[in-house]
């Protein structure tokens, strides 16, 4: 009964909202402290928590290694309709990135994103945070997409850290 008590509160406990019309324009992700950073004029304004690709470690060297990329990128899309409630596009892969790849024999892939949940999932909730999950995205729940959706623009740096 205890446990179900946590984890009802852990799940209904209401987090920060990002303030009204802010606008995001940095991004920084630390990936070992599953950890998303959203600044505004050099302040810090949120952290996020998220999942990462099944295989955190290290930076993206393929398609298909389910790692997430390292870098300085920049965001290059954003999606209303995606599978995964709504999405930031992620501008991997850059030169260094391709050149990498093709070293290796493989394809660089891409359509790297910030996202929600997968469409009709959105229950999950908090609890997603829970284990590393995407094939190499940054998730978050889909109240704090729609968030970021609402406060990032086409354009904005995202930093992504060991």
């Amino acid at each position: 009964m205890l446990i179900f008590l946590g984890l009802t509160v852990y799940y209904l406990y209401p987090e920060d909202k990002l303030p009204a019309n802010i606008e995001i324009d940095k991004l920084v992700v630390y990936k070992s402290k599953r950890q998303l950073l959203a600044y505004s004029n050099g302040h810090l304004i949120k952290t996020y928590k998220i999942s990462l690709g099944r295989q955190p470690i290290g930076d993206k060297e393929y398609e298909g290694d389910k790692k997430t990329p390292e870098g300085l990128y920049f965001i290059n899309d954003k999606n209303a309709h995606s599978g995964y409630h709504k999405n930031l596009g992620v501008s991997y892969p850059d030169q260094g990135d391709i050149a990498r790849a093709k070293r290796l024999g493989k394809p660089v892939g891409g359509d790297i994103k910030i996202h929600g949940l997968r469409n009709r999932t959105g229950f999950i909730g908090k609890f997603h945070r829970w284990y590393d999950w995407t094939v190499g995205c940054i998730a978050v729940t889909n109240e704090e997409i729609d968030e970021l959706y609402n406060s990032v623009k086409i354009g904005t740096a995202i930093e992504i850290k060991p």
